[in-house]
This record gives C-alpha cells, structure tokens and sequence, in this order.
C-alpha cells in the first residue's frame, strides 16, 4: 500500500473518531435547529407541513426503484444541494457543533445556505449523511421553507467537491416534535448510502420557537 493510500485511510479514521454518537446527534440537532430565534413563523400561514401520502420514512427493500447497484462513493466535501420539486439550489457549508454542544446552522443572514454536518458521512458515502437548513429568519422564508411539501419520488441532487453529483430519491417526509425525536430511527445506518435533510417545522410560538423537525427520508439512487 503507498504512502499516500495510508495517509487516505489515516484521515478517513480519525474523521469517523470525530464523529459523534447518533444518540447525542439526535438532542442537539433537534435542539439547535428547533431552537432557532430566527425562525419567526409569521409569513403568510407558515411553511408548508408533509402531506400524509409523504410521512412514510420505513424505508422500502432495495430494489429497482431505489437504484440497485448503485454503489456508495467516497468521502467528499458537499459543494450544493439542490431539489427541483421546491425550486432550492443552494450552496453548502461545513457545520460541526458549537460550544454548547448544538449543531450549528449556517448564519441567518443569508437565506440560501444550507450546511453538512461534519460529524456524519459526506453525501453519497455509506451510511447517513445530515444537511441542515433555516425554514426562515427575521426577512422572510429560508432555503428549506418548502420541504415539507416534497413528495416521495421527490430528487435531492448533492454536487460535491471531487466533481460527483450524488443523486437521492425521497422515500418519506415526517415532522417530529421536538420532545419525542426518533432518533434511532432517523439517523440510524440502513447498510446504504442515504441522506437526511432536516429543518424546523410543526407549531409555532413567540416563547419557544417552533415545536419540532422536518426531516426528509432519501436514499442514493444515482451517481452523475
């Protein structure tokens, strides 16, 4: 093996000793995404909330329809995200975990960002890799105020730094409230290469912000 393999698998180890347990990942996502001051709640009737038909984040036996034979890629930093069913194209930006413990979110100010989460896999690498995103700040709605009107069958294109796009089909969109977090269930490795996109959503209140998630259920089904 050549030096510069060994340097590789070097750096993938200590990037998966970084990564925290999905246990403590479940409470401070939850946290620093549901907490968000920004968040305001007051445009028109709030952002749209998963239809029924979409809430069904089991995610089905591999098959045709969920790109079998689609291998996972190697890690690479997320450069863009887009979903064409809720017209976001968006850049992207590393985000790990503050001084208090919460994931953090990319700055307010700027409503088309949506950021990685560094504790978990790149998009497109076996197991569960997590973008975060503001459904709003104090201007108007944020790059993720419409994902809870994605359906199943829905695309989430990842454009990453080593020029692969990562393509992922929705099976599911469910918003959980934020003190009964399936945690396990959300994050948890499937043995494939999947993706959770997540921002707040359900209830609103001046006091405590909103009152729960939106997380968005896909799997890799295409590499471009």
């Amino acid at each position: 093996m050549s030096a510069a393999e060994l340097a590789e698998l070097a750096e993938e180890e200590e990037r998966r000793k970084r990564r925290a347990p999905w246990g403590v990942i479940a409470l401070v996502l939850l946290t620093g995404l549901a907490l968000i001051r920004n968040g305001s709640g007051e445009f028109d009737v709030g952002p749209p909330q998963p239809a029924s038909a979409a809430a069904n984040s089991q995610a089905p036996t591999p098959g045709t329809t969920f790109g079998s034979g689609v291998s996972p890629l190697p890690y690479s930093i997320p450069d863009r995200v887009r979903i064409p069913g809720i017209q976001v194209n968006a850049p992207m930006m590393p985000v790990g975990l503050d001084a208090a413990g919460w994931v953090d979110a990319p700055p307010p100010e700027d409503p088309n960002l949506a950021g990685w989460f560094t504790g978990a896999v790149s998009p497109g690498e076996k197991g569960t890799a997590v973008i975060v995103g503001h459904v709003d700040n104090s201007r108007g709605p944020a790059v993720f105020y419409g994902l809870g009107a994605l359906k199943q069958g829905n695309h989430v294109e990842v454009t990453r730094k080593d020029g692969k796009t990562a393509v992922f089909e929705i099976y599911g969109v469910e918003v959980f409230a934020k003190n009964n977090f399936p945690g396990d269930r959300v994050y948890a490795s499937k043995g494939t290469a999947e993706l959770r996109v997540i921002t707040c959503g359900g209830g609103f209140s001046q006091q405590n912000g909103y009152d729960g998630n939106v997380v968005v259920f896909a799997r890799l089904v295409e590499v471009r």
